[in-house]
């Protein structure tokens, strides 16, 4: 299997496509289950037992010698329903993702025993001739699996649960089951800021591109004021160092994704003094002209008052290094998609992202589906340099993701997938993403809550942006 003439996705697929084969073999009664992605690998459970250290063992043995084989990968049918339908060592697998076609031998891969399950670890494409070591991520494990016991309980597991009760016209019914779960979660969140009020005056908020963290910050501002709190909002972006002082990418391009864009001897010295009860002088940053105002803005914080700060160095501990730790409450926010179109085939929360990003360019970034596609690349790496190496740093972590976002999206995001030329350098991702939105049935979005989440990417809905 050459990787060098194909991507770090298709490598991915076929380890996918060998571990089915594996489990199949070495264990018929037990039906495999792809639930969700976790740093550079994912979690795989049976759906009705417990996976043992030597079961996981064993599993890896029989997938290094199906790799080693030499065993074709090949299409049966090339791609039908929304699926490639492939063969390897005689089974048919029906697959989102195109496999290899080729046989060989692979860049390195693990499994590792995290029960109930166990984490199929994958190299990182920037060094993929290396395994990172793995480090539990604890944080974002229990969020996923509440979800994931949250979605069991109701019976909605699958792309044809939510699809069922859309063809049964209860589809407010679902909405409104998806929307009381984010409500009571961002109850729980200034819950749980009101219970450490005392130390707590800063309340940092971050997570990638297209997790609704502005709709998020907002909503938690209302619960925030029914807890008594005055939450008074600071843009980090006031904070920017002066054009000529921001440091340069590889490419001697202004890098304002660096944290060291961000002044950060002036960002600690007064967010010092506001919880000291002094009153500060808040930069205002100009970036037509790449330059702080001569005048700032004066902020002073009652006793009821507290920050409430956004952006996507917030869970960098750099940040706000010369503060007390207690003084500070940081939240992830992230868009963790917990549905399967089948036991081995999840969608994955990046593309979840990538299409929410897509209708909110198209309608109010005056950004094209194409440069989306096109900048995509570099949102990810800026991802994966700020934001998620410090994911577990968060006192808390929000799902926001709704059980039936991708129903709703279907309607704004096809038409932006087709107009993808195929000459276009990733018209594959789109035909992918298309190939992925057809196995949701549309739903009515005149149904969807003026607070929620997804109107921050659809419009109507009563914040500002």
């Amino acid at each position: 299997m050459n990787l060098l003439e194909s991507s770090h996705r298709q490598y991915r697929q076929t380890l996918i496509l060998g571990l089915i084969n594996s489990c199949g073999k070495l264990y018929p009664q037990e039906q495999l289950k792809i639930s969700y992605s976790i740093l550079d690998g994912i979690y795989c459970e049976f759906e009705n037992s417990l996976v043992s250290v030597r079961e996981v063992n064993r599993i890896e043995e029989e997938l290094k010698a199906w790799v080693n084989a030499d065993q074709p990968i090949t299409f049966q049918s090339g791609e039908e329903d929304g699926f490639f339908h492939c063969v390897a060592n005689g089974k048919t697998i029906k697959s989102l993702f195109p496999p290899f076609q080729q046989s060989g031998p692979i860049y390195p891969f693990r499994l590792i025993h995290y029960p109930p399950g166990f984490i199929l670890l994958f190299s990182n494409p920037n060094n993929p001739e290396e395994l990172a070591p793995f480090v539990p991520p604890e944080k974002l494990t229990a969020t996923f699996r509440e979800t994931q016991r949250w979605g069991e309980n109701l019976h909605l597991s699958e792309v044809k649960d939510i699809n069922q009760i859309i063809q049964e016209h209860r589809s407010q019914e679902l909405i409104c089951l998806a929307e009381a779960l984010h409500e009571k979660k961002v109850s729980l969140v200034a819950d749980r800021i009101l219970e450490q009020r005392k130390n707590v005056k800063v309340i940092l908020i971050s997570g990638p591109s297209s997790s609704g963290k502005t709709t998020f910050a907002q909503r938690l501002a209302t619960q925030l004021r029914v807890n008594g709190l005055r939450p008074v909002a600071l843009s980090l972006d006031n904070y920017f160092c002066n054009r000529e002082d921001t440091p340069k990418d590889a490419e001697g391009h202004p890098d304002f994704e660096a944290l060291d864009a961000l002044d950060l001897p002036l960002l600690n010295l007064h967010l010092q003094a506001l919880i000291q009860g002094k009153e500060i002088e808040c930069p205002i940053y100009d970036f037509e002209t790449g330059q702080r105002k001569s005048k700032g803005l004066k902020m002073q914080l009652s006793d009821d008052d507290i920050l409430v700060m956004e952006g996507i160095h917030g869970l960098n501990p750099r940040l706000l290094s010369s503060l007390d730790r207690n003084h500070i409450f940081r939240i992830y926010v992230s868009a963790l998609f917990q549905l399967n179109i089948d036991p081995y085939n999840r969608i994955p929360t990046t593309e979840v992202r990538l299409i929410r990003r897509l209708v909110r360019d198209d309608k109010f970034r005056g950004i094209s589906s194409s440069n989306t596609l096109i900048q995509w690349a570099s949102v990810r790496r800026g991802e994966n340099t700020n934001i998620f190496p410090y994911q577990e740093e968060a006192d808390i972590m929000f799902n926001s993701s709704l059980l039936y976002e991708l129903n709703a999206l279907r309607s704004y995001a096809e038409p932006l997938l087709v107009s993808i030329p195929k000459e276009h350098p990733y018209y594959s991702t789109a035909s992918h993403l298309l190939r992925l939105l057809a196995h949701f049935d549309p739903l009515d979005t005149t149904k969807i809550p003026f607070n929620s989440i997804l109107r921050e990417f659809i419009g109507g809905g009563i914040y500002s942006y």
